[in-house]
């Protein structure tokens, strides 16, 4: 286990490269969304026609220069996925790429562009800018979440409250963003809320102290985080030795306390109401983190087009 706070802090999180994802999951991913667009899949009755009978309607021997631009400023999330969704659809899609993933981008600034069959291009168009518009989406509002924490000590977190299926290309893209990564699933972190407590016998402290014990003979390689919603709970998940205590939904005054009373003896984290109103009055707490939903399920699509040359 970590032996301080400031090597708990920097074993909470990460920020995910592409070259860590699995690209098997990603390709599945892909492939649902071609076969939507293309086949009807998930509709119980399949169609008569598949395919894309508008661009049938254009000559298969020509080709097409197009370029990706974005129409608003944004950070970039995606061209490393680009190749990939262009791939699913016809392997004589090229695409060349004038930024990476994680580049703020200015409204009119070419990203990228596409070269190839005609009738390809056009039937993977949409499908491309869905994954281009809603990862770069997260990546913007993670910047502004990052921007407004700027000068402070404290990381901005995301969350599991992602998309079934989306998980790890979301958390990429808060990751593109300026964002930290942190409980990938389940399985890297013991989260203890509530619920897991009330569930433990004895009081809050007694619960909490076994619930500790029983992690680090069962998993001791994982850290232990304990929520708490009050500031007398606190007392119980110090005596316990809990890694980092997360303080949810606290008003500010009572953050002041709590972090206080905390001091270096466990990494504290605050979560609920964040937004970028309350973030000026949080950023001054020195928390070690702040984690937030918002990143991605209150993230907007921005906008990119595909232009012809």
């Amino acid at each position: 286990m970590p032996a301080n706070t400031k090597e708990i802090v920097n074993a909470c999180c990460q920020q995910i490269r592409w070259d860590e994802l699995d690209p098997e999951p990603i390709r599945q991913l892909i492939a649902l969304a071609v076969n939507e667009d293309t086949c009807g899949s998930g509709l119980r009755e399949k169609p008569v026609t598949t395919g894309d009978p508008s661009s049938a309607l254009l000559a298969s021997d020509q080709s097409v220069s197009a370029t990706l631009r974005a129409r608003e400023s944004l950070t970039l999330c995606g061209m490393a996925l680009a190749p990939l969704v262009l791939e699913a659809f016809d392997g004589q899609l090229s695409l060349d790429a004038f930024t990476n993933d994680g580049d703020p981008v200015e409204a009119g600034e070419s990203i990228a562009r596409i070269c190839g069959p005609l009738q390809s291009t056009l039937t993977a168009e949409r499908t491309l800018l869905n994954f281009l518009q809603r990862l770069s989406g997260i990546a913007t509002t993670t910047r502004l979440y990052v921007a407004a924490l700027e000068g402070s000590v404290t990381r901005l977190l995301d969350t599991r409250k992602t998309s079934p299926g989306y998980r790890y290309l979301e958390k990429y893209a808060v990751a593109c963003g300026g964002g930290w990564n942190h409980r990938m699933g389940l399985f890297d972190r013991v989260m203890l809320k509530d619920n897991h407590l009330a569930s433990l016998e004895g009081g809050l402290t007694q619960a909490a102290q076994a619930a500790v014990r029983q992690s680090r003979e069962r998993n001791p390689h994982l850290l232990v985080e304990m929520e708490v919603d009050r500031l007398d709970q606190i007392d119980a998940a110090l005596a316990a030795q809990v890694d980092v205590i997360l303080l949810d939904n606290f008003s500010t005054e009572d953050l002041e306390k709590a972090i206080t009373r905390i001091g270096s003896r466990a990494a504290t984290e605050i979560s609920g109401n964040v937004t970028l109103d309350t973030i000026p009055a949080l950023r001054k707490l020195g928390t070690d983190f702040i984690s937030t939903g918002a990143l991605v399920h209150k993230s907007v699509w921005v906008d990119i087009a595909l232009d012809w040359d």
